[in-house]
């Protein structure tokens, strides 16, 4: 039975979408004729080429060379996209903007909102290239340990423009979460936040960043930024202050845009690290941009005069999605802190305040507003669309947001990732809403359901695969030369297939389900954490024998389960509880930090001597178990059903 449909554009507003447009352009360019949104999409799968290059001619991007050939390679043992013209990302990000218009608002949950305008953007830009171009050269790293506040875009935009790298953790990450990261992309340059606020709590950084630093031989610079004025001087060696660094770079008023190939290296990102440290992804400048550009444009209809504000931190990939959107001049809303600090009412007063057309959140922020009986409080009279990721939106969440948030809304859930800091299935402004389901298929990613067989499925649950290459696919893994690394992530379960390891249904009108993870991969909140992260603290506390680590599925949400095999004698007491929380949450993440620690009898095993995460992932989910012939002791599985919700 077909879902309701709960939102529906009108007339006006499918007539003046980009969608349409550009579908237009395409229609009349290659004579075509598309009754529906699906033959638009089965056409541009069917002509990737002719498909991606039309991007290039709808919008203004900013590039030199042929577009001919658009890709040398569909398939995905290589990476083909546009190998004969060149481009700068930033350049192409700040093209647009006109210089008296709002580029940024800052938002903090204790400080005065800061508006940034185009003019001063690019200013502050080429003030701190003038400092970095002494250590920056093409294809080196400048890495961010900062919140989410302008100095992080700026930064970003400086390193990019001058043809660097760009890699971001955020704040709240621990010492060996960061280490774990930057160890690996080995940043020449590091700007860093000296503290930041959260929840009404000032956490100073100093120790952690002389550590960080310490610990990082190839750094050359150290950037601090006290944006909160709270911090003294600083000691630690090769440092200098944020402010000095712009003031000594007053005299280069002109960002600088050094153009390179299409797939130089952009952004350093960072997997869930679940069978050891982070795997870095590295995703192309061109790759990226022509995303970003297709999903903002055609997909989120944003545009100059629209704002757009999500609610995301710089170690998530959604700020790398954001920030894009200074390509068509709109005004970017950033927001620092606790969105329940002092009080989930105020956060929603602060949106409705700061007038976003494009609001961006995750189901887990979604069930907590209801959770806190919000109940049409505000009008949120600018808010058009309301984007979700993270985790899938639950049909009792749509519920939700067009009975006590707004009724006339656009509600996308979007579903990508940090793989291809993208999305696969996303919105549409010529769509309707209907009830639990992602709109549609976003254009020019050939994404379909495989059953375990590598058959395609229509209208039951297989795993989300795409069959030909797209432009935001990565370039390779660092410190993977042969990329076994890379086919082990993508291409081991189905080859010459990118396999994404979720769980989805695609509807018979295209619409798309997702069930959630089908690897071990935990993901509360819309934050990938590897199970090796938690495992390396959990493995210093000598009372714990043994751990397994879990998603288990809460209210469209993911609770992070711990189960711990304890020492002989030894009692999981509050004692012992508040002891594995507190080494968590030190060395990685607040978000690593377990809802749950259990103490159970044994721990599941393959007969290779893995740990069956998703085993019991699957048993917390009610879901059967299909490979007990590969465990060692099956039968200590019995005791994870008593977990169940």
């Amino acid at each position: 039975m077909k879902n309701p449909v709960l939102w529906k554009p009108n007339t006006n507003q499918i007539k003046s979408s980009q969608m349409t447009m550009f579908t237009r352009s395409i229609e009349n360019k290659f004579s075509q004729h598309f009754n529906s949104y699906n033959d638009f999409h089965t056409w541009s799968v069917n002509n990737l080429e002719d498909f991606w290059t039309e991007i290039f001619n709808f919008y203004p991007l900013v590039y030199e060379g042929s577009l001919n050939p658009a890709c040398t390679d569909l398939g995905m043992e290589s990476y083909g996209w546009f190998s004969h013209i060149k481009l700068n990302f930033a350049e192409n990000l700040l093209a647009n903007g006109k210089d008296e218009d709002t580029a940024l608002v800052s938002l903090h949950e204790s400080r005065p909102e800061v508006s940034i305008s185009y003019g001063e953007l690019k200013n502050s830009v080429a003030n701190l290239q003038a400092y970095l171009q002494k250590y920056l050269h093409s294809g080196d790293v400048l890495a961010a340990y900062m919140p989410n506040i302008p100095e992080t875009v700026i930064a970003m935009l400086a390193a990019t423009g001058l043809g660097a790298t760009f890699t971001s953790t955020s704040s709240d990450f621990g010492i060996e979460g960061v280490l774990d990261r930057f160890l690996q992309s080995a940043p020449k340059v590091l700007v860093a936040a000296m503290g930041y606020e959260y929840g009404g709590k000032y956490f100073d950084q100093m120790e952690k960043i002389q550590s960080i630093v310490s610990s990082l031989p190839s750094l050359q610079s150290v950037i601090l930024v006290d944006f909160l004025k709270k911090s003294g001087a600083s000691t630690i060696s090769k440092s200098v202050m944020w402010q000095d660094v712009l003031l000594q770079g007053k005299q280069q008023n002109v960002p600088i845009f050094m153009r390179n190939n299409f797939n130089h290296p952009l952004y350093i990102m960072y997997s869930s690290g679940t069978t050891g440290k982070p795997k870095c992804i590295v995703h192309s400048a061109g790759g990226t941009l022509l995303q970003h550009v297709k999903e903002l444009g055609l997909h989120s209809n944003l545009d100059s005069s629209k704002n757009i504000f999500y609610f995301t931190t710089c170690g998530w990939m959604m700020w790398n999605w954001l920030v894009s959107s200074t390509f068509f001049g709109s005004t970017i809303v950033l927001y620092e802190g606790s969105p329940g600090y002092p009080s989930i009412d105020k956060f929603m007063a602060t949106i409705d305040q700061a007038k976003p057309n494009i609001f961006g959140t995750s189901p887990k922020f979604l069930k907590a507003l209801e959770n806190s009986g919000y109940d049409n409080n505000l009008p949120l009279a600018s808010v058009e669309t309301l984007l979700s990721t993270g985790a899938p939106l639950l049909p009792e969440q749509f519920d939700f947001i067009y009975s006590k948030l707004k009724k006339d809304l656009r509600v996308s859930s979007i579903c990508g990732g940090t793989d291809i800091i993208g999305c696969f299935m996303l919105g549409n402004p010529n769509l309707p809403v209907l009830r639990g389901e992602i709109q549609c298929l976003g254009l020019g990613m050939d994404v379909t359901a495989f059953d375990d067989d590598g058959k395609e499925v229509l209208g039951s649950e297989g795993e989300l695969v795409c069959k030909q290459s797209f432009p935001s696919r990565p370039l390779y893994f660092l410190h993977d030369e042969d990329q076994s690394k890379m086919r082990s992530a993508y291409f081991e379960k189905f080859p010459g297939v990118w396999h994404h390891g979720d769980f989805i249904t695609i509807t018979r009108e295209k619409g798309v389900q997702v069930f959630g993870r089908s690897d071990a991969t935990l993901n509360p909140g819309g934050v990938r954490i590897g199970t090796s992260e938690i495992y390396r603290q959990t493995e210093q506390i000598s009372s714990i024998v043994d751990s397994l680590c879990v998603g288990r599925p809460n209210d469209g949400d993911v609770d992070v389960i711990l189960f711990v095999k304890l020492k002989d004698g030894v009692t999981l007491d509050t004692q012992l509880s508040d002891k594995i929380k507190t080494q968590i949450r030190k060395n990685t993440t607040p978000r690593h930090v377990p809802q749950s620690i259990c103490a159970v009898d044994d721990i599941p095993y393959t007969r290779s001597g893995k740990k069956m995460e998703l085993a019991v992932a699957r048993i917390l989910a009610g879901k059967d178990i299909n490979n007990l012939e590969a465990m060692a002791n099956p039968e200590c599985l019995a005791q994870y059903k008593e977990y169940r919700r």
